[in-house]
């Protein structure tokens, strides 16, 4: 048996997120369903996390167990030419039996994307949030910055969270803007988070209190008192899922897309 791990993008427009669920189509169904056909195994996969309905990866990373001789070198393109459109295999090595997609990261970092201005994007409109009016990027940073370090994330993660405990890590937190599209009269803003596990919706709730920040609703400041006092009601809504993408999983010496 062999221990492969692969990274995997994905646009997770049409499917009901990563994890298989009855009656609803996933993208670990979709891989699980490519693995059986190309080794007529019954393969679960090991994911680094769930991503949600409507959430997409630049690098989800995945891994399971196998007794195929396939050369490590074709399975890419073998499991490619067995996948939809819209989920690309891109990295496929052999690891050590005790590497766990999940377990074995170290550290993850989402992106979210939302287009500031009068237009859309009309070919982007599945990865990026449309807002409409102008947003204060200043505050929008100093307020992000208040994320980083060791905290308690209540305030910031849903109520049907099931973790034991809401304290994270956030080792770097950036906002990065693209120029002005002058046809659009709109820009990109892409939040990096950057942190050692996130909880349930917890980034689309950090976007979601930007955005307000952004539009004024809400001092930089006042993100501190928020994470002190533990209490959703305090924060902000969740912001959209399609803007959301897991950008990159780290595992140290054996990362797969470091």
């Amino acid at each position: 048996m062999r221990n492969i791990c692969m990274t995997v993008s994905y646009n997770g427009a049409s499917y009901h997120g990563f994890q298989t669920q009855p009656q609803k189509i996933t993208i670990q169904q979709q891989l699980e369903q490519a693995l059986y056909q190309l080794t007529f195994e019954e393969i679960k996969v090991t994911a680094s996390g769930r991503t949600d309905a409507g959430v997409h990866a630049r690098g989800q990373v995945f891994n399971f167990q196998t007794g195929s001789q396939i050369p490590i070198e074709r399975w890419c393109m073998a499991m490619n030419s067995r996948l939809p459109d819209d989920i690309v295999v891109w990295e496929a090595r052999v690891v050590p039996d005790d590497f766990h997609a999940r377990r074995s990261a170290k550290r993850k970092t989402y992106r979210y994307t939302m287009r500031c201005g009068k237009y859309p994007d009309l070919f982007k409109q599945n990865t990026e949030f449309h807002h409409p009016t102008p947003l204060d990027i200043t505050a929008m940073q100093d307020a992000l910055s208040c994320f980083v370090g060791e905290h308690d994330f209540t305030s910031f993660c849903s109520s049907r969270s099931s973790a034991e405990s809401h304290v994270r890590t956030i080792f770097e937190a950036r906002l990065e803007c693209e120029p002005m599209e002058p046809h659009l009269q709109s820009y990109a803003i892409h939040i990096y988070l950057t942190g050692s596990g996130f909880l349930y919706n917890m980034v689309r709730i950090i976007v979601g209190t930007l955005i307000e920040v952004g539009e004024g609703k809400r001092s930089p400041s006042s993100i501190r008192d928020v994470l002190s006092a533990k209490d959703r009601a305090l924060a902000g809504p969740t912001a959209m899922a399609h803007g959301l993408m897991l950008w990159e999983v780290f595992y140290g010496k054996v990362a797969p897309n470091a």
